[in-house]
């Protein structure tokens, strides 16, 4: 392994370690926001017990080179894909879960299957049927198991 690739391994893991709880959920946050944010505006819509919570954070953050600072407004500086954020595909400033896509693929492969294939109820028609209900029915589930457990 060369030294470079261990080296963005060690920084990954080292995110990986700082970046939960309640850092997560401000970065989560301010990965969906598109103007810069200010530690008032960050304690109101997560709730947090003071502004001053907020801006602890965003210094946590900002230390860690993922958000700039300008002007006591906070911005992302650098998208990384750590921990629970690997299970998100980000479209715009929107989190999807990556089984979402999977999840819609397989259902609308069933329902072409069953409504421009219809056959007599067979042994082999009814196995495709169970794998395909089997596989969307996974894929829904886990698409709303990452849903829950973002930030």
């Amino acid at each position: 392994m060369s030294q470079d690739s261990e080296q963005v391994k060690t920084r990954e893991l080292d995110l990986e370690s700082e970046l939960r709880g309640r850092t997560l959920r401000v970065y989560f946050e301010l990965l969906s926001t598109k103007d810069p944010v200010g530690p008032r505006e960050l304690q109101r819509k997560l709730g947090l017990s003071s502004p001053s919570l907020a801006a602890y954070h965003l210094d946590k953050l900002t230390e860690m080179g993922l958000v700039r600072r300008e002007r006591g407004e906070y911005t992302v500086e650098e998208v990384v894909q750590v921990g629970v954020l690997k299970q998100f595909v980000w479209i715009g400033r929107r989190p999807l879960p990556r089984h979402l896509f999977y999840a819609a693929f397989f259902t609308t492969a069933l329902a072409t299957f069953l409504v421009v294939y219809p056959q007599p109820l067979t042994f082999g028609n009814l196995a495709a049927w169970l794998f395909g209900s089997l596989a969307v029915v996974l894929f829904w589930y886990e698409t709303w198991r990452v849903y829950k457990a973002r930030p």
